[in-house]
């Protein structure tokens, strides 16, 4: 399953969205389109079933689909915002 680091948090703004991080302070900016992407891609059980929902929420092909979310996935993997491990967190646990 596609997730958002911990500490990482999805916004969505007038612009699209933005990305919170709050182990630097930075926010990532998304154009609607990857604002879009990524909401997908958090809501579906893995990136190709994003692409599934994707291609039909648009109207595009499923290949054009594909590659979107593809695109906004590594770029955000890029940047370190997308967990690469399951969490070990313990429910109620703070690190």
């Amino acid at each position: 399953m596609w997730q958002l680091r911990d500490g990482v948090h999805p916004v969505l703004t007038d612009e699209g969205g933005a990305i919170l991080n709050e182990h630097t302070g930075r926010w990532t900016y998304l154009t609607p389109t990857a604002a879009s992407a990524a909401l997908v891609l958090l809501a579906a059980a893995d990136p190709d079933r994003a692409a599934v929902h994707f291609a039909a929420n648009y109207g595009l092909p499923h290949e054009r689909a594909a590659a979107d979310v593809q695109a906004v996935a590594e770029a955000l993997a890029a940047q370190g915002l997308v967990r690469t491990k399951p969490s070990r967190r313990l429910r109620g646990w703070r690190r």
